[in-house]
């Protein structure tokens, strides 16, 4: 029998047939979900002064909101933003900024929920930011470690923010630097500034911070090995953590290790000399001292002057770092650039022209 027919024979005894499985009844037409009447609302557009005056009021919803105007790469947002960082800036700087580096598999996160919990427990309120240019592409290391740093999210007193998605370090730097004065203005005390692995955005974090701490685990005797010396003298603090369970001695010997290192290099512009210390998340010990610590290195460089100092010289570098990012900005944003540029960068790759060439061909379209 052919196919024809076969069809054919299926088609008539189905049409026979009305309780066969072969039938298939028209389907009911479904009802939309959505209401067609329905006309969503316009969000209504906060102003400068309510902005400024929920920061003020410690709202956190409020300064959530501002944050992401910093954030935002929209030119009208930038000048909201800007408005609102003058006049937050009189209420801020009374805080203690403390950056926190470590190696992969240092337990950060681990450390800043145990130590902010602490720190929250003394009456203060802590903020905890983050410094990740590769965070557009990764999703930065502490919006991952928010979802382990569970207690941290239920404390009403600890405020935490994913790095912003800036896509240079020089961007990040600064937007964070902002958040900073915003937190501040909200009542937050105490900053602590993550920097994700090891890496050039030390120095951003440094020179942001009243205090640069590292984390650092103990190994197999080698653990002076892979460890930039510019990052190691740029710590004011070393801390060794898991030291617990058989990783005590391993840690202790770690101490040793770093402390006689430490000696090594010449005194510092604080004129304070780092310490190491041991500590354990897990089980909370070695917290207290190495807090302890952080106070006794903030009342040295108080009494010496250094705090007002190192404020002012930072003051300063990112007044010149933002007239860097500012030109860079405008130079890659301006359209008769965008328009050249794929052709000049062809002409260096096949070298037809030279790189010093190609970069004041372009600076002279931009300052014609």
């Amino acid at each position: 029998m052919s196919y024809t027919k076969i069809e054919h024979y299926e088609k008539e005894y189905i049409d026979t047939h009305h309780d066969s499985a072969l039938n298939v009844t028209n389907g009911v037409e479904s009802q939309p979900v959505v209401n067609p009447y329905f006309v969503r609302k316009k969000r209504r557009q906060i102003s400068t002064e309510e902005y400024v005056q929920g920061i003020l009021e410690g709202n956190i919803t409020i300064l959530a909101q501002a944050i992401t105007l910093i954030e935002s790469n929209n030119p009208a947002h930038y000048a909201q933003a800007q408005e609102i960082i003058e006049k937050c800036l009189p209420h801020s700087g009374r805080s203690v900024r403390i950056g926190i580096t470590g190696v992969p598999g240092a337990g950060k996160s681990s450390f800043i929920e145990a130590v902010g919990n602490m720190v929250t427990s003394y009456n203060h309120k802590l903020a905890v930011l983050a410094i990740d240019p590769s965070s557009e592409r990764s999703g930065g290391s502490i919006l991952g470690d928010k979802t382990r740093m569970e207690s941290i999210t239920h404390n009403p007193n600890i405020f935490v923010r994913p790095s912003p998605s800036a896509g240079s370090l020089g961007g990040v730097a600064r937007k964070t630097r902002e958040t900073i004065v915003l937190c501040e203005a909200a009542g937050f005390d105490v900053i602590f500034i993550e920097t994700v692995g090891v890496g050039q955005s030390e120095t951003a974090v440094h020179s942001m911070v009243d205090m640069f701490m590292m984390l650092q685990i103990s190994g197999a005797g080698d653990e002076l090995q892979g460890i930039k010396r510019g990052i190691m003298e740029m710590a004011d603090m070393m801390v060794i953590t898991k030291a617990d369970g058989e990783n005590v001695r391993k840690a202790e010997l770690a101490k040793a290790q770093y402390q006689g290192a430490l000696m090594l290099f010449p005194l510092p512009d604080s004129e304070w000399r780092p310490k190491v210390y041991t500590c354990s998340s897990l089980e909370g010990t070695g917290l207290e001292e190495v807090w302890q610590g952080v106070e006794q290195y903030l009342q040295h460089i108080e009494l010496n002057g250094y705090f007002t100092a190192n404020r002012n010289r930072q003051n300063k570098y990112w007044m010149y770092e933002t007239i860097n990012e500012t030109l860079k900005s405008s130079f890659y944003n301006n359209p008769e650039i965008e328009a050249r540029m794929a052709d000049v960068e062809k002409r260096v790759l096949e070298a037809k022209l030279s790189s010093f060439i190609a970069a004041k061909e372009l600076l002279d379209i931009y300052f014609k």
